[in-house]
């Protein structure tokens, strides 16, 4: 899946469970409210178009906070070749209520820096994906991943990757 379909999946999950759930109340459609903050860490690889493969670490930290159904993240990552991506940018978290079972999406724009390792064509590129996983009594959610990045053709060259990961995320309060 090599184009921005996650990204596109969070903004319109996320605006159709505000408009169901967030607007009627007294906060307002994107009213702030507090969340659990949580540290994530992934381990997993990432593939680009001519097959490359690469072990990548990621490290995302999910604010306190949301605004409406909409969460706020920053993340890090980096890969066995020094190729490095830093972001901002939403999640969306779709949980039934009395479930153990989750599927987050997430949209983040960011910096990526190739140190000599894949040229993904410049320095914006956008990560989104979705994680699907189980949350334990705890607050451990432990879930497997998959990401794309890309720089949505705003540069000449758009090899885009593709990312597998497991992801064990923990509350930080």
């Amino acid at each position: 899946m090599a184009d921005g379909t996650f990204a596109i999946l969070t903004l319109v999950l996320g605006l159709t469970d505000m408009n169901l759930n967030y607007c009627g109340t007294e906060t307002g459609c994107l009213g702030r409210s507090e969340v659990t903050p949580r540290v994530a860490l992934s381990f997993g690889e990432f593939d680009d178009a001519s097959a490359v493969s690469n072990r990548e670490v990621y490290v995302r930290y999910d604010l306190g906070h949301r605004n409406g159904p909409f969460g706020h993240a920053v993340g890090i990552s980096v890969a066995n070749e020094g190729e490095t991506w830093i972001g901002f940018g939403q999640t969306y978290l779709w949980q039934p209520e009395r479930s153990s079972f989750y599927a987050e999406l997430h949209a983040m724009p960011g910096l990526y820096i190739d140190n000599g390792g894949l040229d993904l064509g410049g320095p914006l590129e956008f990560r989104s994906g979705i994680e699907l996983g189980f949350e334990n009594k705890m607050g451990w959610r432990y879930g497997l991943s998959y990401d794309h990045r890309s720089n949505a053709d705003i540069y000449r060259r758009n090899p885009g990757v593709e990312t597998y990961s497991f992801r064990v995320s923990i509350p930080t309060k």
